[in-house]
């Protein structure tokens, strides 16, 4: 059964934070953050340089915290102790940034759930789209494909992240919105932008600016295998365009 919470005047969403603590730090810290009733984070929330700090920055949230499964996030449990296969180097060191309460806390989120909020009423959260945590829902997803992800889906307005992108659109008689990246988005603002979303009485999209070479620096300090494939992406990351072809050409993609 998805777990549904509210009614509650306002949600602040953390989509894609990637164990960037110095960019989540900055928006815990935003004013209407902390007043907010709740906070969702909608997966992917440690597959990133520091795991472990982000897990007990979330956790020291209490009740107010809302985690949704992410493929990432789902990645980090099989690793550890459902047997996948490990594929790159990354693999074997990620599970090994956890701690066994870490990585219970990330085996407890849900697939979906739906908060009821203030002027928009029931609002569904999932990380990919409602159908599976790997498919790519970007600005440009076709309307046919829209009402596919969301057949059945009772509420009006979907929450998603995954592809690292804010917007926030009208299709298929829905509202779509992704709230962006906050530890690693995929945009053409300046490099050390977070970028989240406030919800009730409608949606806001927002920004909070951090400090990008203590991120990057994080990288290198905790040995993070990919840390120069992060640190490009934190200081020249994909344009939305490149981005958004390059998923609507996939549609799913781990």
């Amino acid at each position: 059964m998805t777990p549904r919470y509210g009614p509650v005047r306002r949600v602040a969403v953390l989509a894609d934070v990637h164990g960037n603590v110095p960019a989540l730090r900055a928006v815990l810290a935003e004013p209407d953050v902390q007043a907010a009733d709740l906070v969702v984070f909608p997966g992917d929330l440690t597959w990133g340089p520091e795991p472990q700090r982000t897990v007990d920055l979330v956790r020291a949230l209490g009740d107010r915290a809302v985690c949704v499964r992410g493929n990432a996030d789902r990645a980090v449990y099989e690793l550890a102790r459902q047997g996948r296969t490990p594929e790159r180097e990354r693999d074997f060191w990620m599970p090994q940034q956890h701690s066994a309460e870490a990585i219970d806390f990330l085996e407890s989120f849900p697939f979906t759930v739906v908060v009821d909020v203030e002027g928009l009423g029931g609002v569904r959260f999932c990380h990919g789209s409602p159908r599976k945590d790997t498919e790519c829902v970007t600005p440009e997803t076709p309307e046919a494909r829209y009402a596919e992800l969301s057949a059945g889906v009772a509420e009006h307005v979907i929450v998603t992240g995954h592809t690292h992108l804010q917007f926030h659109r009208a299709v298929a008689g829905r509202r779509s919105v992704n709230s962006g990246s906050v530890g690693l988005p995929y945009h053409l603002g300046e490099p050390g932008t977070a970028y989240w979303a406030l919800l009730g009485p409608d949606v806001a999209l927002r920004s909070t600016r951090y400090d990008v070479h203590a991120a990057v620096q994080a990288c290198v300090d905790t040995g993070d295998p990919r840390a120069d494939v992060i640190t490009r992406y934190l200081l020249t990351p994909p344009t939305p365009a490149e981005v958004t072809a390059h998923a609507e050409g996939l549609v799913f993609s781990d």
